[in-house]
């Protein structure tokens, strides 16, 4: 797998100074949290699962959730099981033929559960084709309705002899709550870190903590913008998101709005091609109510959150394209990781306009460089615009 590997070589390389890296499934848990990026979720209730994922691995989704909780009701969960163990096993056959739906690797697979014993009951009925399932979506996470879900998962894992992670929902009521808050924060902890090595990330239920109290935030408004979510986020960030090696990838909450029909950028994109002006672009995006998306796109990683939870492919291009390093942000973590920086220092930057202190600013450009070598450094003179125009051209 490679974020932007449907590009041309020559789009690639005009756009990056620095191309993406490649993965694979069994690559390093730091870099494949690193490079979740736009995780799309999908209801397993699907009857065309397979051929939606490898459309969507086509079009640059690397990481997809199907899920069997929330998006289905009560009564379609024995159905929707039944359909998974079927799309898992077409998705495995046409592995085997070679024709995986992008001369490549599926996307990381994620399956959402309701309950512990989902997990071991699915991993046994997927049989041969749960080589492709990469985890599990844990809902609801505290560490008392957590633990049997990590160890439910640690028993599957032994039992298919495969890695097997977990991605825990952080969206519980307790957590929301300020007075259970610090002590359900304490007990994710102590559950998430008896477990660290099967912990890819942890995702935020943004659309949970809304329904506690009533709430939704409106297509101009970012979750940051709703003070009683921005204040958990922030709270889990500080307990569950430092950078001192104690702390997990935490991703960026679900973006509800979409815009139709799907393909709404390409009649701009005619008329401003990737190597012209890029304002009709701007413009679709305003149009198609994307500013909010993109401003809580850039609020998520300000406040510490990597990749984002997504429920239309038309948020995907948009989140990977502001995942990509700027040659800015490059040029400064290169010069602050220099080995004759080690003793510290304050530097002024290449560019001209800041400081860069080379202790504080360390942890910083260490998570820099690890976003450059999944999503790769734009060129000089590229910006988020031309990323994403080239990507929707291509896709």
């Amino acid at each position: 797998m490679r974020h932007f590997g449907y590009l041309a070589p020559a789009v690639r390389s005009a756009l990056f100074h620095k191309e993406p890296g490649e993965f694979t499934a069994g690559s390093p848990a730091r870099t494949l949290a690193a490079a979740l990026g736009a995780t799309l979720y999908s209801p397993a209730t699907r009857t065309t699962l397979a051929r939606d994922v490898a459309k969507q691995a086509r079009r640059g989704v690397v990481s997809m959730v199907l899920c069997l909780e929330d998006s289905i009701g009560d009564a379609d969960v024995v159905g929707a099981e039944e359909n998974l163990v079927r799309q898992f096993t077409e998705l495995a056959a046409g592995e085997e033929a070679g024709d995986d739906g992008r001369g490549g690797e599926l996307p990381l697979l994620f399956v959402r559960v309701r309950e512990p014993a989902q997990i071991t009951d699915l991993v046994r009925r997927l049989g041969p084709a749960g080589r492709l399932l990469s985890g599990f979506v844990l809902p609801k996470f505290t560490e008392e309705r957590g633990l049997p879900f990590l160890e439910a998962l640690a028993e599957a894992e032994a039992d298919c002899g495969r890695r097997l992670f977990a991605m825990p929902v952080l969206e519980s009521p307790e957590l929301l709550h300020l007075e259970t808050r610090t002590e359900t924060l304490t007990g994710i902890a102590r559950a998430v870190d008896k477990y660290r090595d099967r912990v890819l990330a942890l995702r935020l239920g943004v659309t949970d903590f809304c329904s506690a109290y009533g709430l939704r935030r409106a297509p101009d408004m970012t979750a940051y913008d709703v003070q009683i979510v921005a204040s958990v986020i922030a709270d889990v960030v500080n307990v569950l998101g430092r950078a001192d090696g104690s702390g997990f990838t935490v991703t960026g909450p679900v973006w509800e709005y979409f815009p139709q029909p799907e393909r709404m950028f390409k009649p701009q994109l005619r008329r401003s091609p990737f190597a012209g002006p890029a304002e009709a672009l701007r413009t679709a995006l305003i149009e198609h109510d994307m500013d909010g998306l993109l401003r809580e796109i850039q609020l998520d990683r300000a406040n510490g959150l990597q990749g984002k939870t997504c429920i239309h492919p038309s948020h995907v291009a948009p989140v990977h394209a502001l995942s990509v390093v700027s040659h800015e942000e490059f040029s400064d973590a290169q010069d602050i990781l220099r080995p004759e920086r080690d003793g510290g220092g304050v530097l002024r930057s290449a560019y001209t306009n800041k400081m860069n202190e080379v202790k504080p600013h360390r942890a910083w450009a260490e998570r820099t460089m690890l976003r450059a070598e999944v999503f790769g450094v734009a060129r000089e003179d590229v910006s988020f615009v031309e990323l994403l125009a080239a990507g929707l051209q291509d896709v």
